[in-house]
């Protein structure tokens, strides 16, 4: 009787329950490119795995606006992962509309992933058996090649959502069920993937993605 009295997912306010209070910037001072990492409870490696490779990084919080984002002048923006039912996020879904209605390149991990899909315009789901583990067999479907990742998410993108006019196409699927493990824009520096290049503990097999991060953000300053 307990148990059926207790709140879903989608009734709780997750999100915030994690960050609390606004998030603070990580560190401002470094010399490269600026990234504001869109904090959602996000795992301390996104951070490191971005000041590695030179990045100087914010993170702001569920409260942030589209206004105090662009202010900072960022070169970059990541959406990371956190807890809960995506579908119950109206206003983060709003500001990553917003956001892609700039030209700043976006990488979206797990609930960022599935926060880009809702802004895009497609669908999310429960799925029947969550994934969880550093074990489940991924395809990037761009270049055939298969990877081990880390996965802890109970939601997925439904993929015949997916509006053709959007300009998404999926990226990665997962090996096991075939669910939607990435997307990308075919035409603007935008993509996104349902588990963890950051594992920690974790493979490290896909790294690589923050690597491709920043050659948008290369690229994008090269204009």
């Amino acid at each position: 009787q307990r148990a059926r009295q207790l709140p879903t997912l989608s009734e709780r306010d997750v999100v915030n329950e994690v960050v609390g209070a606004a998030s603070a910037a990580v560190e401002p001072a470094r010399e490269g490119p600026r990234v504001v990492v869109l904090d959602y409870g996000a795992k301390h490696n996104i951070v490191r795995s971005l000041q590695r490779r030179g990045a100087a990084v914010t993170t702001a919080g569920p409260e942030a606006t589209l206004d105090t984002i662009l202010a900072g002048r960022p070169a970059g923006i990541v959406l990371a992962n956190g807890p809960g039912d995506p579908a119950a996020l109206a206003g983060a879904v709003e500001l990553v509309r917003d956001l892609l209605r700039t030209d700043l390149p976006i990488f979206g991990i797990c609930l960022g992933h599935q926060l880009l899909a809702l802004a895009a315009g497609a669908t999310t789901s429960r799925l029947p058996f969550g994934h969880h583990g550093s074990n489940h067999p991924v395809q990037d479907v761009r270049t055939g090649a298969v990877h081990i990742t880390s996965q802890n998410h109970e939601f997925q993108v439904d993929r015949e959502s997916l509006p053709a006019a959007s300009g998404f196409y999926v990226s990665h699927i997962n090996l096991n069920d075939g669910s939607v493990e990435g997307l990308a824009h075919r035409e603007r520096p935008v993509f996104s993937v349902q588990f963890h290049p950051e594992g920690c503990p974790g493979p490290q097999d896909n790294q690589y993605l923050f690597d491709e991060f920043f050659a948008l953000l290369a690229a994008r300053a090269g204009e």
